[in-house]
């Protein structure tokens, strides 16, 4: 068994895990675990009570976290000429089409967010085995297949993330970053809950939100009172 180090064992000791804590005390409590020398990242792990592999219980959508994520976010934007100028005006990192599907089919995939345009998913939908499992498949429902794609640049630019329930009924999110501050992290951790509340599919049945653990980069998990979170 590995060695506890000394900072891990203050952490553990500041966390009861019999406790679950409100929002507020447990978004207060993850910055004074986090001990990290850089600015590690806050999560939040929500257990649903739905079958993913079930269509009509499925749970993914996209919020735009009030404060950011205090990630620059690398963005691709895959479109026709017509609409490059827009991409690059808005804050796009990388704008093209047919030179970024062949390095995406080496291999290539040094980016956070997809955005691209309806009329080019014929071609984007050829990478889906490289995108799915990375996540970074673009997709009408998450606001990353549009017309608008400015407007899709800026938003991701300043702070929209998606989600989506993994096969086991869990969603991972980064909310935060342990430099915010905790009313910060609280406002944006309480965002996500609520729209995910309003996501719960008509077909699921019994206790929609069965757990919520929040922690940061290397950092002991705080379990949250999900009744406290979400009515």
């Amino acid at each position: 068994m590995g060695r506890i180090s000394k900072k891990r064992k203050e952490a553990l000791a500041k966390i009861d895990s019999a406790k679950a804590y409100s929002l507020t005390e447990a978004c207060s409590l993850v910055k004074e675990v986090s001990t990290t020398k850089f600015d590690s990242s806050i999560d939040l792990c929500i257990r649903l009570g739905v079958d993913p592999r079930k269509a009509n219980q499925m749970v993914r959508g996209s919020v735009a976290l009030p404060h950011g994520t205090g990630k620059d976010m690398k963005v691709l934007v895959l479109c026709t000429p017509d609409k490059e100028e827009e991409a690059k005006a808005a804050g796009a990192d990388h704008v093209g089409l047919d030179d970024y599907i062949a390095k995406i089919k080496g291999g290539w995939t040094d980016i956070d967010v997809i955005i691209t345009m309806p009329a080019v998913m014929g071609k984007v939908g050829a990478l889906g085995r490289v995108l799915g499992p990375r996540g970074l498949m673009p997709n009408p429902k998450t606001g990353t297949v549009t017309m608008d794609i400015a407007k899709a640049v800026t938003d991701v630019k300043a702070g929209k993330i998606d989600f989506k329930v993994d096969k086991h009924g869990i969603i991972h999110a980064m909310v935060a970053k342990a430099s915010f501050d905790g009313d910060k992290i609280l406002d944006n951790a309480n965002e996500l809950l609520q729209t995910i509340a309003k996501l719960k599919p008509s077909a699921a049945k019994g206790v929609y939100v069965k757990s919520i653990y929040i922690s940061s980069t290397m950092s002991p998990s705080i379990m949250i009172d999900t009744k406290s979170v979400i009515a």
